[in-house]
């Protein structure tokens, strides 16, 4: 659909009014089965145990391997006597990422010596980062007079049996310690103490495990709590959309101080309130950028906005006097970011449009102008009208870049728009003609300032390392040419060329690199991020003739994740080879990687909300430049639910069923491809046009490959032959 259709509607069908209810739970569909259920990722329940051992990976004198699995009548035992050189181990695997505290059921152990036998733990998302040392746990973020333990959680066994579990602190004093929850999906096991637990531990002994489980602690996507699913004709893209869906889920948790982030991250505000955390394994903090896309993820596939609405509301509390809003709490709220602030107008109106939360809107909406109007507004810029950033700690990357970035100020507009929105919503039509006034300004003095005509895309914006004035350095990022598209700060034409160039220029194996050289820092050619990407990616879905790129750069970066360690999950970042790019640091279930989840349900299924809470809506798929012959799915909304299955045929004939909520209203995007005989169909009746205005039963306009049908809810069945 065009760009300027998609603005047009948005205008159009907004409507005012108040609060919606919450998103209500299908009850059934129109497809007449649940087919989609093999695909969900979660556990059945609460418990888990491992799913295998590693055989390559039992060193040692252990004795049946399997039975700490818990399916034999024997125990798995590990020995060890003084002077024996190969050290009893043996690495247990859940079979995909989880989250949550380990417990390890004991027969007992037996002595050698004073003191208990001791064991050992290591906890990694991945074989590769798999040692003697776990991959991450919050003691490595933890001053060096304040650590737990040093990257492996400590037992001492006791002689008779017991269950152990994996509380964060110490069994003695501040001796045999533990981190408690970790996300991981191998846990490596050995016989082995450490000096500084003398004398509650010793190397040696006998140690007997006859079963391992995990308490999961984050939400418990099981089928019956789904509101939203996707299911198309390319099973891979199923299997992403339900495997983003799994790894928001492991990052939707209890705020809990023991749990969370250690740099100062614990606020009391936000104790034993569910979150939706950055990643599961770290940095386990809430952060407002991150919901940009987890959000979003969250809204299409369960009904539980609180867990974004508790972030969203607990930063807006801590507005600085300047309008500033922080990121998140690490640091009591001081981590210094530029961009996060517009973020927060970003998603507060998207919580709105999904779950008609009009009272939050309402009750924050002089900090939305605070921050939009004073921080940015007064503060911020400069260069006649344009964000110059001048200080502050960076932004989403922590990117060594200043000046009047492309980035910064595409998604500015982003913001001014979606903040024009609440204002029409809510009934403050002055600050939303400002609001659009100054999104259509910065839009046209971007792109006079930032356009390269050279290879006709953005320019960063910034200069280079080390270059004074205000010289543009020749480079060009992901960020802000994704954003300047999807916030229509470039028309169609330009929107077309703009992607072309960065497509040829940034693809790699794993995705498109998010900078297309290395003049801002070495390595950043190399690294992908599917946060960032997932507005590079929309912005192809959005523009007529992009969707074959869009869906083959897709396949490389999802694909990529989904078939290299630990699988399932989608990564915080990517780096040179397609390895991560923090190493072992780097969190491999990352709720901003989930984009695959908004781009299935709001553009190839089509659902996206128009009004407040999808009083009113649009259902456009896109068809074109791909390979799939069908897709369906559902969207859960305050009123009910939507339901949508497409299908079309080699020849360009095209059929569709949706069902939408009775009392709400939409418009219908028709394919109709380059075809001028096409023949519309509309329950049965053909759609004749006269110039601009249908004959029959809805209005109809004209785009380009495309026509639009204003239809009421209720269930539709539509049809195109060429």
């Amino acid at each position: 659909m065009a760009l300027y259709l998609k603005s047009a509607l948005l205008t159009a069908l907004s409507v005012h009014g108040v609060s919606g209810a919450a998103v209500s739970r299908s009850q059934g569909n129109i497809f007449g089965d649940n087919g989609w259920h093999r695909y969900v990722r979660s556990p059945n329940n609460t418990i888990l145990k491992p799913q295998s051992t590693l055989a390559g990976n039992v060193t040692g004198n252990v004795t049946n391997p399997n039975g700490l699995l818990g399916q034999g009548s024997s125990p798995t035992v590990l020995t060890r006597t003084e002077g024996d050189v190969d050290i009893p181990s043996i690495v247990v695997d859940f079979g995909q990422n989880v989250v949550g505290i380990v417990s390890i059921d004991f027969s007992g152990s037996s002595n050698s010596s004073v003191g208990f036998p001791g064991l050992k733990l290591a906890f990694s998302e991945t074989q590769q980062y798999l040692t003697n040392v776990s991959d991450f746990t919050r003691s490595d973020n933890m001053a060096a007079g304040q650590k737990f333990t040093n990257g492996t959680d400590q037992i001492a066994v006791s002689n008779e049996p017991y269950t152990w579990k994996d509380q964060t602190g110490c069994q003695h004093g501040n001796q045999v310690c533990s981190d408690g929850l970790h996300g991981f999906r191998y846990m490596k096991i050995w016989l082995d103490s450490i000096e500084s637990d003398v004398p509650y531990t010793q190397p040696y002994g006998s140690v007997s495990i006859s079963n391992i489980e995990l308490e999961w602690s984050a939400y418990l996507g099981t089928p019956d709590t789904f509101t939203g699913w996707f299911e198309c004709s390319d099973e891979d893209l199923t299997r992403w959309w339900f495997d983003g869906v799994y790894t928001t889920d492991m990052n939707t948790d209890l705020f809990l101080a023991n749990e969370t982030d250690p740099r100062d991250s614990a606020t009391p505000t936000l104790q034993g309130k569910e979150v939706v955390f950055d990643g599961a394994k770290r940095d386990r903090d809430p952060y407002v950028g991150d919901l940009a896309v987890a959000a979003l993820t969250s809204y299409l596939s369960h009904d539980n906005p609180e867990a974004t609405r508790n972030i969203l509301a607990d930063l807006a509390n801590h507005q600085r006097s300047d309008g500033w809003i922080p990121p998140a709490s690490i640091n009591n709220y001081t981590l210094d970011l530029f961009d996060y602030p517009m973020w927060w107008v970003v998603c507060t109106a998207d919580l709105v449009m999904y779950t008609g939360d009009t009272d939050f809107a309402a009750e924050y909406y002089e900090v939305m102008k605070k921050t939009l109007d004073t921080y940015y507004g007064q503060n911020l810029t400069s260069n006649g009208g344009l964000l110059n950033k001048t200080n502050g700690y960076g932004d989403y990357a922590f990117l060594p870049r200043s000046g009047v970035i492309t980035y910064y100020n595409a998604l500015y507009v982003h913001a001014l728009k979606s903040a024009a929105q609440i204002a029409d919503i809510l009934g403050h039509p002055t600050d939303s003609s400002s609001w659009s006034s100054r999104a259509s300004e910065v839009s046209e003095k971007l792109l006079t300032r930032n356009w390269d005509t050279a290879v006709s895309a953005f320019f960063d914006g910034g200069p280079c390392p080390n270059q004074a004035g205000d010289t543009i350095c020749n480079v060009h990022a992901q960020d802000g040419n994704g954003l300047a598209v999807l916030s229509g700060a470039v028309n169609t034409s330009l929107a077309t060329s703009l992607l072309n160039y960065y497509g040829n220029a940034t693809s790699k194996p794993y995705g498109n690199a998010f900078y297309d050289n290395d003049l801002l820092s070495e390595g950043f050619s190399e690294r992908v991020y599917a946060f960032i990407s997932y507005f590079e990616l929309a912005a192809r879905l959005s523009t007529p003739g992009a969707a074959g790129s869009a869906i083959e750069e897709i396949k490389r970066l999802y694909g990529w994740m989904s078939t290299h360690d630990p699988e399932i999950t989608f990564w915080e970042g990517i780096g040179p080879d397609g390895s991560p790019y923090e190493q072992g640091f780097t969190s491999m279930a990352h709720g901003w990687s989930t984009g695959i989840v908004p781009l299935m349900s709001n553009y190839i299924l089509g659902v996206q909300p128009t009004g407040y809470g999808f009083k009113t809506w649009q259902i456009c798929p896109v068809t074109d430049g791909m390979d799939l012959t069908w897709a369906k799915g559902e969207v859960g909304t305050p009123q009910g639910s939507i339901q949508v299955y497409w299908s079309q045929s080699e020849g360009g004939n095209f059929k569709m069923q949706i069902e939408t909520p009775k009392g709400s209203s939409g418009v219908v995007c028709i394919p109709t491809g380059s075809s001028k005989g096409s023949r519309i169909f509309m329950d049965g009746k053909q759609v004749k046009q006269t110039g601009n205005a249908a004959t029959v039963g809805p209005i109809a306009t004209t785009g380009d490959g495309y026509r639009v049908l204003k239809v009421d809810g209720g269930y539709h069945t539509f049809a195109v032959e060429r």
